[in-house]
């Protein structure tokens, strides 16, 4: 059992490990391996606390815990979503800009449930599109959000890592 609720900050060494894990598992052979070693859960966990004080009210983060009999357990995802960052899409485009589950709990649940959830509050905040970026070589990704209704729509771009070209894919999908 899953249960999604709004992150907090001191969830914030939780989900900084759940990020850094999480790149280094799903993003093994398409990003640099140079870059993934040299990321460090409590290093991002300071950059992490900092940003997710400056950016409160504007980006919206969510947590998945493994639901215990206490009603609370592990974090074990994290979601954040807000306002699309990309060219002017006017303000009913939203945009998730992280989604990432804890490797030993990749296939619970607790990605479609965080999606589930993102999907329903942006709908909630009048957006009537979300985007996403998705690595073009991550075929488990793409699968998984084609899955939650998103289709690619056509957009590319190339991030830089360690000096090698990376493409991401846009990702969209209409809300309710």
């Amino acid at each position: 059992m899953v249960r999604i609720r709004t992150m907090t900050e001191p969830d914030v060494p939780a989900v900084s490990a759940i990020r850094v894990r999480g790149w280094q598992h799903a993003y093994a052979g398409m990003v640099p391996q140079s870059h993934l070693d040299a990321m460090d859960p409590a290093d991002d966990a300071a950059r992490r606390r900092e940003w997710f004080v400056r950016s409160a009210g504007r980006v919206h983060n969510l947590v998945a815990e493994e639901a215990a009999a206490d009603g609370t357990g592990p974090v074990i995802g994290w979601a954040a979503f807000g306002p699309y960052r990309g060219e002017d899409t006017g303000a009913t485009t939203g945009e998730l800009y992280a989604l990432y589950v804890r490797p030993d709990r990749i296939g619970t649940g607790a990605g479609r449930a965080l999606t589930a959830e993102v999907v329903r509050r942006s709908a909630e905040l009048g957006r009537t599109r979300l985007a996403l970026w998705v690595l073009t070589d991550n075929v488990r990704a793409r699968r998984f959000y084609a899955a939650a209704g998103f289709s690619p729509d056509g957009a590319t771009m190339t991030e830089l890592y360690d000096g090698v070209p990376v493409e991401e894919t846009r990702y969209t999908r209409s809300l309710p």
